[in-house]
């Protein structure tokens, strides 16, 4: 709340109502495990897959609320895994500069979201159709994310965020059952992205 505060002092609000927004982004992705079974906690998936990622988002906004489909491509050039969520959240964006580039979607933004996820996690590339052998964790998660950048133009903005999640995590295939809690653990993970995001304003 002190940090939007301090945003709001220095800008205004996006007063958009509906837009779909698309935006394509790669950096660095990192996490670990934080509770379960060792053995379990030694095979997280953020703990494992590589740490390098890019991928694209897509969303619709109604006010400060979204919708997104977000998937990542994991690799350290080796290897890849993947990571595609689901989710649902509010998103707040605080225009800087002066009136007139506000107006344009000219200047500067700040931006912070609030969401909950579904993740579903493959420890190698897919290979389509994608079906359930092949998905090695599933997640619930909460997920807090900050932002900031320059609007380019009306249409595209490019930025750098910061998502931060905690999860309840489930390990999937080779025998395992969603009751058995030996195969569930909790984790923390982390991304720095930079983004090129495309906006179709509705209304």
């Amino acid at each position: 709340l002190a940090i939007i505060l301090v945003l709001a002092s220095t800008g205004t609000a996006s007063a958009d109502v509906l837009k779909l927004f698309a935006e394509a982004g790669a950096g660095g992705v990192y996490g670990k495990a934080t509770g379960g079974d060792t053995v379990i906690k030694d095979s997280a998936f953020f703990a494992k897959a590589p740490h390098l990622g890019y991928g694209a988002l897509i969303g619709a906004e109604f006010l400060f609320l979204d919708a997104c489909i977000q998937h990542r491509q994991l690799t350290d050039g080796s290897r890849i895994a993947t990571w595609t969520q689901f989710g649902l959240g509010v998103h707040l964006t605080i225009d800087t500069g002066d009136d007139k580039q506000q107006k344009a979607h000219e200047g500067g933004f700040f931006e912070l979201g609030l969401g909950g996820w579904f993740g579903l996690g493959t420890g190698q590339q897919v290979m389509p159709p994608l079906d359930n052998a092949q998905i090695s964790d599933k997640a619930f998660l909460v997920e807090g994310r900050v932002g900031a950048g320059k609007h380019l133009s009306n249409l595209f903005d490019l930025g750098v965020t910061v998502p931060v999640s905690w999860g309840y995590f489930f390990k999937n295939g080779n025998g395992a059952a969603a009751n058995d809690v030996s195969t569930h653990y909790r984790g923390i993970q982390g991304e720095a992205l930079v983004f090129l995001r495309a906006n179709l304003r509705l209304l």
